[in-house]
C-alpha cells in the first residue's frame, strides 16, 4: 500500500487551522487541480482526489479528532482502526423490549397490563450512516454504495438459533406456554401469580444445541454494503431515508429503515444559495467596455453568454433554469453570474500612454456644464456614469 501524505500537508495548513481556513484551503487546492482545468492530466486528477480525501476528513469534527489522535489508523479501515459507517452520523440502536418484561416481573401477578408476546413479529430498528458527495453529485443526484453495520437473520441457522441438524424443543418448565404459575397459601386464601418462564424467556421453546455462529440468537450483526440512490438537489446536512434497509425484524417482522446523512464538499467555482448557483466570471477591461461573448461554466457544461457593452464590475446576469433541481421536485433554480473586471497590474509605456489618451477622451465627453452652473463656475458635472464606478445618489 502506498504511503499517504499527511492531510494537513495536502491542504497546506496547520493543525490549528479553523473550519473556515480548512474550507478556504480546499477551494484553492481543488481549483488548482480541478480536472476541468487539466483535461487528460492524470497527475492533477490524482492530486484532486487526494485533496478531496483530505477535506472529507478534516472538515468532519469527529473524523478530524480521530485523525489528530491516531493518524491514518483513526479514519482509514485499511490501516486497521477504521470502521464502516463511522463519521458524523452514527447509528444508535436501543431495544426497548426488555422494559416491558421488567415491569411485567413486578406487576404481572397483580393484574398489570398485557405482557408482550415474545413470539410476535417485531419491526427491526433503524440504523444510520453518512455519505460525502461532490457539489455536482448533490446537485444532479447519483448512486452510492455505503458500508453499514446491520443486524440480519443468521444465514447458518436461518434464524432458528439451533445448530445445523438439530431443532428447538418445547420448554419443559412451561410446557410451551411461555409463562409459569405459582400458588401460595395465605391467611386470606390461595393466591396464584403468573410470570414469564425464566428458562425459555417466554418463548415456550429452548435450544439444546445453539448455532455456533449466532450463539442461539438467530440474528447476527455484520458489515454490509448497500447501494443507495441520492436524490437530486440534496443539500449539505440533510438526511434522507431508505426504507426497509435497517436491522431485520424479529419473528418475521418488517425491517427498519436506513437514515443517510449528507455532507457536501464545497466547489472551487460554484456556490449554492438555496436552489440557485452563484458563479464569478472574470473579464478584461476591454470585454466589459465593448461587450463580449463568454463561455460560462454551468452544472450542465459550458454555455455561451453575451455581455453587453458597458458592463460594470459586480453586475449580475441570470441564466434561467441553470441552477439546482428542488429536492422535492418543485422546479429548478437559476445560475447567477457575477462579473469581475480584471485590472492589469503591469503596463508597458505604450499601454500607459494609450490609457491616458482614453481617459482624456472620457473627460472631454463630460465637460464643465456652463448651462447648469454658469460660465466659469469651475464646477464639474459628473452626469455620465464612468466605467469604474456609478454616481452616488445623495
Amino acid at each position: 500500500m502506498a504511503e499517504k501524505r499527511d492531510y494537513y500537508e495536502v491542504l497546506g495548513i496547520d493543525k490549528s487551522a479553523s473550519e473556515d481556513e480548512i474550507k478556504k484551503a480546499y477551494r484553492q487546492k481543488a481549483k488548482m487541480y480541478h480536472p476541468d482545468l487539466h483535461p487528460g492530466d492524470k497527475d492533477c486528477e490524482e492530486k484532486f482526489k487526494e485533496v478531496n480525501e483530505a477535506y472529507e476528513v478534516l472538515s468532519d469534527p469527529s473524523k478530524k479528532d480521530r485523525y489528530d489522535r491516531f493518524g491514518m489508523a483513526g479514519v482509514d479501515p485499511s490501516y486497521g482502526a477504521g470502521q464502516p459507517g463511522a463519521g458524523g452520523f452514527q447509528d444508535i440502536n436501543v431495544d426497548f423490549g426488555d422494559i416491558g418484561d421488567i415491569f411485567s416481573s413486578f406487576f404481572g401477578g397483580f393484574g398489570g397490563g398485557q405482557r408482550r408476546d415474545p413470539n410476535a413479529p417485531q419491526r427491526g430498528s433503524d440504523i444510520s450512516t453518512g455519505v460525502t458527495l461532490s457539489f455536482e453529485e448533490a446537485a444532479k443526484g447519483c448512486r452510492k454504495t455505503v458500508d453499514v453495520m446491520r443486524i440480519d437473520v443468521c444465514d447458518e441457522c436461518s434464524g432458528s438459533g439451533a445448530a445445523k441438524g438439530t431443532s428447538t424443543q418445547t420448554c419443559p418448565d412451561c410446557g410451551g406456554k411461555g409463562t409459569v404459575t405459582t400458588s401460595q397459601r395465605t391467611a386470606f386464601g390461595m393466591f396464584q401469580t403468573s410470570k414469564q418462564c425464566p428458562r425459555c424467556g417466554g418463548r415456550g421453546i429452548i435450544i439444546p444445541n445453539p448455532c455456533p455462529k449466532c450463539k442461539g440468537r438467530g440474528r447476527i450483526r455484520h458489515s454490509v454494503k448497500i447501494d443507495v440512490d441520492i436524490p437530486a438537489g440534496i443539500n449539505d446536512g440533510q438526511v434522507f431515508v431508505v426504507r426497509n434497509k435497517g436491522n431485520k425484524g424479529i419473528n418475521g417482522g418488517p425491517a427498519g429503515d436506513l437514515r443517510v446523512g449528507v455532507s457536501v464538499r464545497p466547489h472551487p467555482f460554484f456556490e449554492r444559495d438555496g436552489n440557485n448557483v452563484w458563479c464569478d466570471v472574470t473579464v478584461s477591461f476591454a470585454q466589459a467596455a465593448l461587450g463580449a461573448e463568454l463561455m460560462v461554466p454551468t452544472l450542465d457544461g459550458r454555455v455561451k453568454y453575451s455581455i453587453p457593452a458597458g458592463t460594470q464590475p459586480g453586475d449580475v446576469f441570470k441564466l434561467k433554469g441553470r441552477g439546482i433541481q428542488d429536492v422535492n421536485g418543485r422546479g429548478k433554480g437559476d445560475q447567477l453570474v457575477r462579473i469581475i473586471v480584471s485590472v492589469p497590474r503591469k503596463l508597458s509605456n505604450e499601454q500607459k500612454e494609450l490609457l491616458k489618451q482614453f481617459d482624456s477622451g472620457l473627460n472631454d465627453s463630460s465637460p464643465f456644464t456652463a448651462s447648469k452652473y454658469g460660465a466659469g463656475s469651475g464646477q464639474y458635472s459628473d452626469d455620465k456614469k464612468g466605467f469604474f464606478g456609478r454616481n452616488k445618489k445623495k
